[in-house]
């Protein structure tokens, strides 16, 4: 979707005519570097820039600058941006601000990462509050700082003048302004040999020239003691500077570094398990990894071995802290050169035994796994193997943490990777259709096996009836992915004690439904859009508030200090709240919509037409509805047990997901059965709520009866279980909230939720519009 200006007409006619023109001629720039959303945000910081009030020469200054910073960095710092502003504008004056949008490009530049430059808004917000003399001149420099010094470097330099001259306002100045001779001995002192971003742009030709392809690099901070380079998500992560090591310069290290990163890249087909791995065990392995595709970079760029073999032959100054890393040192140097050896013969005859090897199984990183675990069970045999913190404080400078070559056994429904626990474990191989022919014996196969084969070629069981609810072999084959198992404990009412672990909980999903049931439901309930919609304009966050009447704000409010004054001059009593303060307002909510899927939401309620599940469907949807317009973080999901060893919990959207097509179908999916563990699966949707970085959050629990499951007959357990889960959860800060159909609820979930912390539904048709008032009123 395109954004002109004509969208933007209303603010046009508030804005000033200077603000007009000068977004006459960056409106065109932005859109061609920015995307709809991007221009979007671009527009709306404007807008709420001029309804700051600093003055029009701050909102110039952005709408001139920010396209720039978009262009270096992205268009996603522009709301970070924005939110750094509105805060530095309640500590400092208009023109400090105006100074910041003024460096954003600069620092953009220097930086060249979103990361990086969401780490240097946050410096000028920390300094705002222990230097606010010093932004100013500091700003009016930075240009000349970033490029001398790391974003690390500048915090450093920054607030060593902060801590010395807090109270020498004078001294403070003349620091940030770079005058003092504290402050060019400090700017010399965190001053590093080579930025990355100077050399950027020659390493990307390096990297192309010898593979013959572009690999995406970017620069990391690395100010701490442990920092390592590593890839992720296929982006090589360097560090922000380094400085000449020995007589090898800053720009070799840094070739050395992204050549094995992109050997690494290039020669790793397929990840090594770490399953039942010590970490110990990993680095071993991961040494010998390095070693292989090391190997093999120096078949097909011999030169890299020079360059290479300069930094592990390297004289260092510093001791190290255990003597087997000084023999690991030996050894990759042994690895790398077949002429190389030390003292030990056993680790010569260890590295004799790789380069024999090696070039037969240089494209096998089974090899490296085997010898690996050789070479630790060496270093084991001799009790001499270090701890994992001297291990990975190595002092091989140009090498990466190697988590890319790894493979963790982990199950993320959001990356659509499937974990089976051990026991329920199957294998799942692609097969021809002349393989398929040949070597199946059995029709289909069962749960329980431990292979299954799946064609290339979809097969249907009918090929005369290719309806859409027909499914294929390879779809029936197998059984979908659990995840594995969440313990939590069980409260005993009659003991008054936990039982620890007694309940446990799996992730499972339900099968996909129609997206068109969902849009059906959204047209069903056309006029109670109309009322959602009022609740997403009265809750969405209405920026920055002007509050006045208070004792100790930000500054003064001038029609109040005149009021005083003349009170002071009648003889009066002034009225001592004369200062104002500019609040951002913004929610800080986060939601688990959790949902009852038994057995008793098939059956149809009294009074209505239609089963709880379809009631509940439609109650979903339209909350999601109204949540998702709001922008308040939020998921849905489902539960059912069959007995306390399966409590089975449905994600049917996760907080870090929109309200799309693929959340849609699942809820469309969603089908009741088995009983109502309730305990668990609330202790089950704290667990994932209090990972969110909400201050407020809430579980709104949607239910048609009490808690009961098929393996407990005392049918206060399970009430007193779930009242105290949803104690233990008040006391992490999270709300529960039960919205329930069952009419004869008084009796119990008053007990359970509290007083105020429930409402029982009389007409079940009115749930789907009753949901969302609730969830406005719940949270306003």
């Amino acid at each position: 979707m395109s954004i002109n200006l004509e969208d933007y007409e209303e603010f046009l006619q508030d804005a000033a005519p200077e603000v007009r023109d000068v977004l006459d001629g960056t409106f065109q720039e932005a859109a061609r570097i920015m995307s709809p959303a991007g221009l979007r945000d671009y527009m709306d910081g404007a807008k709420g820039l001029c309804n700051l009030g600093r003055g029009s020469d701050v909102v110039i200054t952005y709408l001139q600058e920010m396209p720039q910073v978009a262009k270096e960095c992205g268009e996603d710092v522009i709301p970070d941006v924005i939110t750094a502003a509105m805060k530095l504008a309640s500590m400092v004056s208009g023109e400090v601000v105006g100074l910041l949008f003024s460096s954003l490009p600069s620092a953009a530049r220097n930086l060249g990462d979103a990361e990086l430059l969401r780490g240097y808004l946050t410096l000028i917000h920390q300094l705002s509050g222990t230097a606010a003399r010093g932004l100013r001149p500091m700003l009016n420099h930075m240009d000349e700082l970033l490029s001398k010094l790391t974003i690390s470097g500048l915090r450093r330099w920054a607030n060593f003048g902060a801590q010395a001259y807090r109270r020498d306002f004078n001294n403070l100045t003349a620091y940030f302004n770079l005058e003092s001779a504290d402050s060019k001995a400090m700017l010399q002192k965190e001053r590093r040999g080579v930025l990355f971003i100077r050399v950027q742009r020659k390493l990307n030709f390096y990297l192309r020239a010898l593979w013959g392809r572009d690999f995406f690099l970017r620069p990391t901070g690395a100010d701490y003691t442990d920092f390592k380079p590593y890839i992720e998500s296929r982006i090589f992560h360097m560090p922000d500077a380094v400085d000449d090591l020995g007589e090898t310069s800053g720009l070799e290290l840094y070739r050395a570094t992204a050549a094995h990163m992109a050997a690494h890249m290039s020669y790793t087909t397929k990840p090594i398990s770490a399953e039942q791995l010590s970490p110990a065990q990993m680095y071993f392995i991961g040494m010998l990894e390095d070693a292989r595709i090391e190997y093999k970079a120096v078949n097909e760029f011999p030169g890299l071995k020079k360059l290479w073999g300069t930094l592990l032959a390297h004289d260092y100054e510093t001791a190290v802290e255990h003597p087997t890393m000084e023999l690991l040192e030996d050894v990759a140097q042994m690895l790398l050169d077949s002429n190389a050896s030390c003292g030990d013969e056993e680790l010569n005859a260890f590295a004799q035994r790789f380069h024999e090897q090696v070039v037969e199984k240089q494209d096998d990183n089974s090899f490296s796994w085997h010898m690996g675990m050789e070479l630790f069970n060496i270093f084991s045999a001799r009790k001499e193997v270090p701890s994992l913190r001297i291990l990975e404080r190595n002092r091989i400078s140009y090498r990466d943490d190697n988590r890319f070559i790894w493979e963790f056994e982990e199950f993320d429904f959001n990356l659509g990777k499937e974990y089976i626990p051990a026991s329920q474990r199957q294998v799942r191989k692609r097969m021809s259709v002349i393989e398929m022919a040949n070597e199946v014996d059995c029709e289909l196969a069962g749960d329980d096996a431990q292979e299954i084969w799946t064609c290339d070629t979809e097969m249907y069981p009918y090929e005369d009836d290719l309806s859409e609810n027909q499914k294929s072999f390879n779809d029936m084959w197998g059984k979908e992915p659990v995840s594995e198992p969440f313990h939590y404990q069980e409260w005993d009412y009659q003991i008054q004690l936990a039982r620890p672990d007694w309940s446990t909980v799996y992730e499972r999903r339900q099968p996909k439904g129609d997206v068109d049931d969902i849009e059906q439901i959204l047209t069903d309930y056309k006029p109670i859009a109309h009322r959602i919609k009022q609740i997403i304009d009265l809750l969405t966050p209405e920026g920055v508030q002007r509050v006045r009447n208070m004792e100790d704000g930000d500054e003064i409010d001038l029609n109040a200090a005149i009021d005083a004054m003349v009170s002071i001059r009648m003889g009066e009593q002034p009225n001592p709240r004369i200062t104002m303060r500019n609040v951002l307002k913004n929610r800080d909510l986060s939601v688990v919509v959790l949902l009852d899927l038994s057995e008793s939401t098939n059956e149809k309620m009294a009074g209505s037409d239609k089963t709880v599940l379809e009631l509940t469907r439609e109650a979903a949807t339209l909350v999601a509805t109204a949540i998702e317009g709001i922008g308040d973080p939020f998921a849905l999901h489902g539960f059912a047990s069959d007995g306390r060893h399966d409590v089975q919990y449905y994600r049917f959207k996760d907080f870090n997901q929109h309200f799309d097509n693929e959340a849609k179908s699942r809820l469309a999916g969603m089908k009741g059965g088995l009983s109502t563990r309730m305990g668990a699966a609330l202790r089950h949707a704290g667990h994932h709520l209090l990972k969110q970085p909400e201050r407020r959050k809430l579980i709104l629990l949607v239910t048609d009866g009490e808690p009961a499951d098929i393996d407990e007959r005392d049918p206060q357990h399970l009430r007193h279980d779930t009242k105290k889960a949803v104690e233990e959860l008040y006391s992490h800060g999270v709300l529960s909230y039960c919205l329930t159909l069952d009419p004869n609820a008084d009796s119990y979930v008053k007990r359970i939720f509290g007083e105020s912390n429930y409402t029982i539904i009389d007409n079940v048709d009115r749930l789907p519009e009753k949901l969302p008032t609730l969830f406005a009123s719940l949270t306003s």
